[in-house]
Parts: C-alpha cells; structure tokens; sequence
C-alpha cells in the first residue's frame, strides 16, 4: 500500500514520531500542571507503561489485522463497496465525508464504552492512568484496539472511503489525541477559539476526572461539535480545571503504572 510512493506505515511512523517528539518537548517547555504524576520518578513509571501498552497493542494489531484501516479501505475500493461511490459522489467530497465520519463514529464508540460495563472494563485500562499527558493518549488495552479497529472497518467499508482520506484522519485522530491528553498549557484566548472546532487539552482532562458526572463528557478525540450536539459538553470541572483529580478512585496512583497489572484489568473484578 504505496501513497506517494512511500508505504502506509512508514507515513504513519513519521507523523507519529513527528507529532510526539513535538508535544514532548512542548509538554517540558510549557507545562500546564506540576503534580508528582506528572514529574520525575512517577512519571517515568508511568511513560515506560504505557509506551510498552502501546506497543504491545501495535505487535497485537499487525498481527490480528495486518491490513488496518487503509487496507481496508482499499480493498473495499477495488470491490465497489460503500454507499459514497455507489452514490457517484465526487473524490473529494468523498473523502470530506468520510473523514467526519469517522470522527464521529469514533466519538459514538468511546461513549458507548462508557455505557457497556464489558466494554468499559477494557476502556478503564485508559481511564487508570493517574496522570494526563501526552502517553495517556497511548494507554488503550490490545483488545480495545483490535475492537476499535473492527468498528472503523465496518464503517469504512459501508461508506466506500477513499483510502488516502482513512490514512490522514488515521494520522489526524493519532496526533490529536496527543495534542488533547498533553500536559500542555494554551493562553486562555487561544484556548477557548480552539474548542470551538477541536478538543483541547483542558477540554479533555475533565473527562478524565474521578467524577462520573465528569468522566460521562468531553468524549470527543478531534472535533468538539459531536459533545456540543448531542449535550456531553462540560465546559470546565466543578473543581476547578487546575484541581481536578485524574485516574480511577479504586485503584490509587502506584498500581496503574504497572505493565502487568495494567493488561490484566480488564478481567479484574469491581
């Protein structure tokens, strides 16, 4: 699967290594908290593990399902599949559509998540983290991958989307995700006009708040307007931004930063 004569992973490999060396370095250069999570030995702890989730996940993924979305894409392409080309609609606005698609078709399955106690079982692993930051965007457990990987497929192939409009918004989701989870501090003025059109970090991390009432908002991974339709938008924590508490009550701060107690939650009881 060549585009532009380089190969899928490789585009996908550049970008993600381009857009976390920038957010890391920003993360260090303009820090939004300074809490013990979020520095020094406890934040070590914690990126080891959830680099390691993330590439235990990828390793799982290529192997379950080595073609991934382009490939999907693709392959529903070269068969005629999907309502877009069956509807004649052009290349371009093709792509537009299924790339909004997907954006919100990514936000229903992260709420859903939240609403299926099995499917939040294995999502909780993401919620663990005691810390919010740039490697929290990282922390999703084999199974929730390859689930979410099932469900991306089902609705590329009932659009018919172009394969190089699924490899961007595969791109964008990745690096946005980043960007909203990262330690990162916005002016105010900057931060409010972003959150019109994306999710920002101090959007998301009320989502990643011990409060339920919190944790069921702020689904969305790229555009903001799915939360504002469908009522899901928290503007800012009843805490206060600056004092929310991050992670899941039950489990502490120590345990989440562990590998092995990490991919076992999901068949935890409680």
């Amino acid at each position: 699967m060549l585009f532009y004569g380089v190969a899928e992973p490789l585009w996908r490999l550049i970008a993600f290594g381009t857009a976390f060396a920038l957010l890391a370095l920003l993360e260090l250069s303009h820090p939004r908290l300074e809490r013990p999570e979020l520095m020094k030995a406890l934040k070590a702890r914690r990126w080891a593990t959830n680099l390691s989730i993330l590439l235990l996940s990828s390793l799982f993924l290529r192997i379950v399902f080595p073609a991934a979305a382009t490939g999907v894409a693709l392959w529903a392409d070269a068969r005629g599949y999907g309502a877009l080309p069956a509807l004649g609609v052009p290349a371009l606005l093709s792509g537009l559509i299924a790339f909004v698609a997907l954006d919100f078709a990514v936000w229903l399955e992260h709420v859903i998540s939240h609403k299926l106690p099995i499917l939040w079982r294995i999502h909780r692993v993401h919620h663990a983290d005691p810390g919010v930051d740039l490697t929290t965007a990282l922390r999703f457990h084999p199974l929730e991958i390859l689930l979410s990987m099932v469900w991306k497929a089902a609705i590329i192939v009932a659009l018919g989307a172009p394969g190089l409009s699924v490899l961007l918004f595969e791109i964008v989701l990745n690096a946005g995700a980043m960007f909203n989870h990262a330690n990162l501090r916005l002016r105010p003025k900057i931060e409010r006009r972003l959150r019109r059109f994306i999710v920002t970090p101090d959007m998301h991390r009320i989502h990643h708040s011990v409060e339920r009432v919190e944790t069921d908002s702020n689904y969305g991974f790229n555009l903001s307007i799915w939360d504002r339709l469908f009522s899901t938008y928290v503007a800012q924590s009843a805490s206060g931004d600056d004092a929310i508490e991050t992670g899941l009550k039950a489990y502490g701060r120590e345990a989440p930063t562990k590998l092995v107690w990490s991919l076992m939650l999901p068949f935890r009881r409680g």
